[in-house]
């Protein structure tokens, strides 16, 4: 195994990324699907055997960057450093995700497109709930794609085709045909929200994950605690596909707007970066 992922430092990027999955795959399916059997509790069964990919992948990060890329701070170089600095950026990102979410409900609410509904008695259990599901998912899904999945990509590729490439790959995975055009706008944002901040650390400039995964998981927690809290209605003054379809906010319209400006503001940060950084 090390002698083959040792030659995998000269193929190119979408086999190395295949290759990864495959083997991730591999060591994934043979534990996955007897507990799938084993464990009648669809939900539980869903949750258990998603931690166990994770930490498989966490596992075989770590020695992909060891055995093909050469590297010992791997989780580093995708931005992951656990620094004051980094810590702040998710805590900044976590409040650009959750307002985010709050301009999109208020539009709404001014257009008359929803209806706010009196909040259960178990809201705070929600909202606490929620933070530590969209920190986990943000940690997850960013570090799988603006960290490893980016860093493969940039070793082949130029900045604007990572970008575009990284975004719909994101968007792809997710499986969901009315959410992808949406998906796409985040995926852009969260790349360029990447770009946005970096630090030096012994002459080589890394990009921060911080802020990525601050908006992803704000995102999910403003979504979370309106969806699980059951807090607004639908008016139904409007189509589907205008406030999302399946009650879901990034297959509208609507969605689809926000996030594109969201994309702008980040892509806006980001050359004000380099333009600081080069001075």
């Amino acid at each position: 195994m090390p002698s083959l992922l040792s030659k995998l430092r000269a193929t190119a990027a979408p086999l190395r990324i295949l290759v990864f999955a495959l083997i991730l795959l591999a060591v994934w399916l043979p534990i996955a699907l007897p507990l799938r059997w084993l464990i009648r509790d669809e939900n539980l069964a869903g949750i258990i055997t998603l931690v166990i990919l994770y930490v498989q992948f966490l596992v075989l990060v770590r020695l992909w960057g060891r055995r093909v890329h050469r590297q010992h701070q791997v989780f580093r170089s995708y931005g992951l450093d656990f620094s004051r600095q980094n810590g702040l950026l998710v805590v900044r990102g976590v409040g650009i995700g959750l307002g985010s979410v709050g301009v999109l409900l208020l539009v709404q609410t001014i257009c008359g497109w929803i209806q706010w509904q009196l909040p259960t008695f178990q809201l705070v259990q929600i909202i606490l709930e929620g933070l530590l599901v969209a920190l986990a998912i943000g940690f997850a899904e960013e570090l799988l794609f603006r960290g490893w999945m980016l860093d493969e990509l940039q070793r082949d590729y130029t900045p604007i085709v990572v970008l575009w490439a990284n975004a719909i790959l994101f968007a792809a995975l997710h499986l969901r045909l009315w959410t992808f055009p949406a998906l796409v706008c985040l995926g852009i944002a969260l790349v360029w929200a990447k770009r946005s901040h970096s630090q030096v650390r012994l002459g080589k400039r890394y990009d921060l994950l911080g802020l990525p995964i601050g908006i992803h998981a704000g995102l999910v927690w403003g979504n979370y605690i309106v969806e699980v809290g059951k807090l607004i209605q639908y008016s139904g003054r409007v189509p589907e596909w205008i406030t999302g379809i399946g009650r879901n906010p990034v297959a509208g319209v609507v969605g689809f707007v926000l996030l594109g400006g969201l994309a702008w503001g980040m892509w806006q940060s980001a050359i004000a970066h380099r333009s600081s950084s080069q001075l």
